[in-house]
């Protein structure tokens, strides 16, 4: 289950890498395929907003990187455990205030990775 559990987090941080990418250098590109339904108009004004929230995403896939590199089993649960926490928190935070789709695309993977890192303590 250990594996699993670190496959799950390393998904979840990959997707926070995409993220950032997409929030700091793809904001006005990519970014306008990938969030329709924002004003088109709103993306060059918005553009260091959006790359304020990618590195926030950034930090959150260092953390869970991190968790993975920890030796300790203990001290490797609890980082990953705070850091998908974060995500969850944030991907509810998302889908209340912005996009419901977001607690899909965010929430929940964190949220599976976070009960395979609970089941995987053993």
């Amino acid at each position: 289950m250990k594996v699993v559990a670190q496959i799950f987090v390393g998904l979840v941080a990959v997707e926070h890498l995409y993220i950032l990418w997409l929030e700091m250098f793809a904001w006005t590109t990519r970014g306008r395929k990938t969030f329709r339904s924002f004003p088109p108009e709103l993306f060059e004004p918005t553009k260091s907003l959006a790359a304020n929230q990618g590195l926030y995403n950034g930090f959150l896939a260092a953390g869970l990187v991190w968790s993975l590199l920890i030796q300790d089993p203990v001290w490797q649960v609890h980082v990953a455990c705070f850091f998908l926490g974060c995500v969850i928190v944030a991907g509810v935070f998302g889908a209340v205030t912005a996009q419901r789709s977001i607690f899909f695309i965010q929430a929940v993977p964190a949220l599976i990775a976070l009960v395979c890192t609970l089941l995987s303590r053993g």
